[in-house]
């Protein structure tokens, strides 16, 4: 196996109603709720993507995360890119869950629906990813109690070192009652920032 030096090329955070790129601030929105927010950052990104409307909080958010750190390098629509995708959380999709709980709980108002989880689940967000920017190879979601740079380290280093991936998007993407946050960054052999776990941990707790 032939051990690389593996950087950071670039990373994304979306939190307090604010969408960032590396240093730089992209968007900026405090006058609304998530749920507007998160259209509003989709609209000025010009992502263009008609099913991201179908999708629940969670899927958009990992969604405009990725696509932001992505599409500079996927605008090649024939050819195949070999980036893994290891996300991360650590409430899965309890919000969806939680509808779908409260369509149900109530006898004289009873109306679950499939269509709750049409577009949802973290599976739902990889895949969507994935169909975007033409990705066939490795990708998984962890569910751990906070952000754990470590394994995400140890995970990424594998994946290029064993020619799995040539570069992976790693990070964390939550949803939950009224809070929010992604975090992701791109694994490369390119870019400024050393990969290992002191540097994520910077750039997540920083951001």
């Amino acid at each position: 196996m032939k051990v690389q030096q593996l950087k950071i090329k670039a990373y994304c955070s979306i939190f307090n109603n604010k969408v960032m790129l590396n240093d730089q601030l992209l968007f900026e929105n405090q006058e609304t709720d998530f749920s507007s927010f998160i259209k509003l950052a989709y609209k000025n990104m010009d992502t263009n993507y008609p099913k991201f409307f179908k999708m629940d909080d969670l899927s958009k958010l990992g969604f405009l995360a990725a696509d932001i750190l992505l599409k500079p390098l996927t605008t090649d629509s024939e050819r195949a890119n070999n980036i893994a995708l290891a996300f991360s959380n650590s409430a899965s999709s309890l919000e969806t869950d939680r509808k779908h709980q409260d369509s149900i709980v109530d006898k004289e108002n009873y109306f679950p629906s499939p269509a709750i989880f049409v577009y949802t689940l973290p599976n739902i967000c990889l895949g969507e990813i994935s169909i975007r920017h033409k990705l066939y190879s490795e990708n998984s979601f962890f569910i751990f109690n906070h952000f754990n740079a470590g394994y995400l380290y140890d995970y990424a280093t594998c994946l290029i070192n064993t020619g799995k991936a040539d570069e992976v998007l790693c990070g964390w993407i939550n949803r939950d009652t009224d809070d929010y946050e992604a975090f992701l960054y791109l694994v490369s052999t390119e870019g400024s920032i050393t990969h290992n776990k002191e540097e994520i941990i910077k750039l997540y707790t920083t951001k």
